[in-house]
């Protein structure tokens, strides 16, 4: 079989995602509870941002990864959330192909963001707790800088190739995707041309973004755990591990839910499956996020407190 002329390569205009259009009679609630699910995730991780903004006691490191872990998630949800919402109202599939590519794009960029700042989040507990002498000067406002630039450097760049590869393809064939977002795999089972550099790109952006920020996560961990079991007090151990327990918790359901998926076996596999673990790691985790930082954070309640007063003391005068 030959390769598609150029005709072909141009016939595919658009996309068309699939997502939750079998059950046409749940869309009105499905788009209710996402829409609710959606503002509930912006606005939360927005009043966090504007929390570690407005108090000077949190212009610390660990809080200044956590505003920009809350932005990430913000636009990591808004990338194919609206979409899906606006697909639901006007009870429409399609998908630009233009579209598809930037929401692709974007999904990496973000999604990759948010596993490098997991990452550092860890690299930055790890140095409280091992090294608490030398956090001031190894955490540096221009080593914190420097460090978020490095992770938007790194995720941008493959995010980038990864999506000009894609445009290359010819995609000549069925147009259906069977999410509600641009998975980058699903586009390259409906390519009709060589797809082997996009496949290599997949593994490698997955190795990044994936394995690495992951191995230092636990690396980071094991550190800290042998830090502080050599702590004699039981008191000491646990004000130690109380810094680290929300990052912790955030790490388990980001990524447990991506290994719930993409480490099972190619047989248990499935469209439906693999759009719920979606749901859970692009709405659902990043509304939680806010709620585990802030419930489970004394100083984060406290600034939450004072920038809910002040508002108060605004729009609400004496």
């Amino acid at each position: 079989m030959g390769k598609p002329n150029r005709v072909n390569q141009t016939a595919i205009s658009d996309f068309l995602l699939l997502g939750f259009s079998e059950r046409p009679e749940e869309q009105p609630l499905l788009f209710v509870t996402f829409l609710g699910m959606y503002l509930v995730t912006v606005m939360g991780n927005l009043l966090i941002i504007l929390a570690i903004i407005s108090d000077p006691h949190l212009h610390t490191p660990m809080y200044f990864f956590l505003a920009n872990l809350s932005l990430t998630d913000a636009c990591f949800t808004s990338t194919s959330i609206p979409k899906m919402l606006a697909n639901m109202h006007t009870q429409s599939q399609s998908i630009s192909s233009t579209g598809c590519f930037a929401q692709l794009y974007f999904l990496l960029t973000f999604g990759g963001l948010d596993n490098l700042l997991l990452a550092v989040m860890a690299y930055d507990r790890y140095v409280a707790v091992c090294l608490p002498l030398h956090y001031n000067t190894a955490m540096s406002p221009q080593f914190c800088a420097q460090m978020l630039g490095m992770c938007w450097v790194l995720t941008n760049c493959p995010a980038l190739i990864h999506t000009l590869l894609m445009t290359r393809l010819a995609f000549c064939g069925h147009k259906a995707i069977p999410h509600f977002y641009c998975d980058p795999s699903a586009l390259l089972k409906l390519a009709c041309s060589d797809t082997r550099i996009n496949e290599l790109m997949i593994i490698t952006v997955g190795l990044l973004f994936l394995t690495a920020p992951l191995m230092l996560i636990i690396l980071s961990y094991v550190c800290i755990s042998w830090a502080v079991f050599g702590i004699s007090s039981p008191g000491g151990r646990w004000k130690a591990f109380s810094t680290c327990g929300s990052h912790i918790t955030v790490v388990l359901l980001f990524y447990g839910s991506l290994m719930g998926v993409y480490l099972l076996p190619p047989s248990t596999h499935s469209a439906e499956r693999e759009s719920r673990a979606a749901i859970l790691y692009m709405v659902i985790i990043p509304m939680l996020n806010p709620f585990i930082y802030s419930l489970r954070n004394k100083d984060m309640k406290e600034a939450l407190g004072k920038l809910f007063g002040s508002w108060k003391t605004l729009f609400l005068p004496e």
